[in-house]
């Protein structure tokens, strides 16, 4: 049973193994890619939680968060995959908090597309993050 539960961990992570590499690769001086994706997100989600809490999102360059999410996806899987929960904590803090900024359904009016593509996206992670936490 400990050899089908490794493989299982080892198939878990290989998503975030996989896409930390990639990310890795491509980061650069800039942070790639996924900086410049997520840059116009982060500037719309700093703006949102200016505007209902009043509490101002420090400037920072786009690619440490990118430095960091590749961080937390690399050593939380590894760690994940050899049955640390410290690895487990890592990847749920790092969907805790990239998902409200890739998938900013919140910033889409209910009637059009996009809120109904990005909301369910939103559900599917918050669904998998809680039914992970319980088992």
């Amino acid at each position: 049973m400990a050899l089908v539960s490794f493989i299982g961990r080892v198939l878990f992570a290989s998503v975030f193994i996989l896409s930390a590499w990639q990310e890795f690769n491509e980061f650069g001086v800039d942070g790639g890619p996924a900086a410049k994706e997520l840059r116009p997100k982060f500037n719309v989600f700093s703006k949102t939680v200016s505007s209902h809490t009043g509490l101002q999102v420090p400037e920072f360059d786009i690619k440490y968060v990118v430095a960091a999410a590749v961080a937390f996806k690399g050593v939380g899987s590894i760690l994940f995959t050899f049955g640390s929960t410290i690895g487990a904590y890592l990847l749920v803090l790092h969907q805790l908090i990239l998902t409200p900024i890739v998938y900013d359904f919140y910033n889409y009016d209910t009637e059009k597309k996009e809120f109904g593509l990005l909301f369910t996206k939103f559900s599917q992670v918050g669904i998998y993050i809680f039914s992970r936490n319980e088992g």
